[in-house]
């Protein structure tokens, strides 16, 4: 079956994001970002809050995107394939293609789309994210750890939720960026 992979770049410190909401301390390098393509490929639909969906609709039209190099260009066609959920009270209408809003998260729903799935799904965002493994919906976590301490800002983990994880994956990149795969027990 196919799992629900939460993906987080973090500092760290545990942070997706600083105490003034950037993230660009996060901007992986072309070998980072060709492993994150790699991953990318295998998820067939994303699941998305509202301020990641926003954060990540960029890559449906970016902007001088056959000026960019070819691994950058690989993750905008990966983002473009997806399908997209977004879980919104506000959003009127989705940016991009092969997008759907749906007002409230039903583990029920995602339940059954797990199961009707031929690709793996992904949850984006902590706080999505942390509905999902409340619900015990998380398969997998994908951490990339950044070699840089930010002091503070959103959590990568969310608080209030124990889970058993097995390590089943890990590699150490050039630029000191960690990634490390668990299994959720």
């Amino acid at each position: 079956m196919p799992r629900l992979i939460y993906s987080a770049m973090a500092s760290l410190d545990g942070y997706i994001e600083d105490a003034q909401g950037s993230f660009a301390w996060a901007a992986p390098d072309e070998e980072v970002h060709r492993f994150v393509n790699d991953l990318e490929r295998d998820v067939g639909t994303h699941l998305l809050g509202r301020r990641m969906y926003e954060t990540l609709v960029y890559w449906e039209r970016p902007p001088s995107l056959d000026d960019q190099p070819a691994f950058v260009q690989d993750f905008a066609r990966i983002w473009q394939s997806a399908d997209k959920v977004v879980y919104s009270r506000t959003l009127q209408a989705p940016g991009s293609a092969r997008t759907r809003i749906e007002r409230e998260f039903d583990p029920a729903a995602v339940r059954a789309l797990k199961e009707q799935a031929d690709r793996d799904l992904g949850v984006g965002g902590p706080e999505l994210a942390a509905v999902a493994f409340g619900h015990g919906l998380v398969d997998e976590l994908q951490l990339f750890v950044v070699p840089v301490i930010v002091g503070g800002g959103k959590r990568a983990l969310p608080d209030g939720i124990c889970a058993g994880v097995e390590l089943v994956d890990e590699r150490r990149f050039r630029n000191g960026t960690l990634f490390l795969r668990y299994r959720t027990s």
